[in-house]
């Protein structure tokens, strides 16, 4: 049974590809995660995803920025970077709570990032908690 997990796993995955191939089409975005994501409802919150971390990418990087010692966001691994990106907003933006998206995260970076990326997107994430 698909759940937001996936939504997450492929909201991840088109921000990777728009990092990396800034000129890619929205048409082509929204279709890809349509074609992964055939339930409506995890398509449109993939799409959500998407669109609040572009929207927002300017802002979120400079958080990143300002607690990742000796890290520019350029330097990031482009998977650990977009994890954070989603992460974040997902906390930000939707309310999501801190647990639950660190938890995604970690679990995203433990996917699709290196050996290191998991630990290095707890330890970013854990200093941008927000308060309560």
């Amino acid at each position: 049974m698909p759940r937001r997990s996936d939504a997450r796993k492929a909201a991840l995955q088109m921000l990777y590809l728009i990092d990396i191939n800034p000129d890619a089409e929205l048409e082509h975005v929204q279709a890809s995660i349509r074609e992964q994501l055939p339930k409506p409802r995890l398509a449109e919150f993939a799409e959500q995803l998407v669109q609040g971390v572009r929207g927002g990418l300017a802002e979120i990087d400079q958080q990143i920025e300002q607690v990742a010692d000796n890290w520019r966001i350029e330097r990031m691994a482009p998977t650990d970077r977009n994890v954070l990106r989603l992460a974040i907003y997902e906390m930000q933006s939707l309310e999501t709570p801190a647990a639950v998206a660190i938890d995604e995260a970690i679990e995203l970076a433990r996917e699709f990032g290196s050996q290191n990326s998991a630990a290095f997107v707890n330890g970013i994430l854990d200093k941008l908690i927000p308060a309560e």
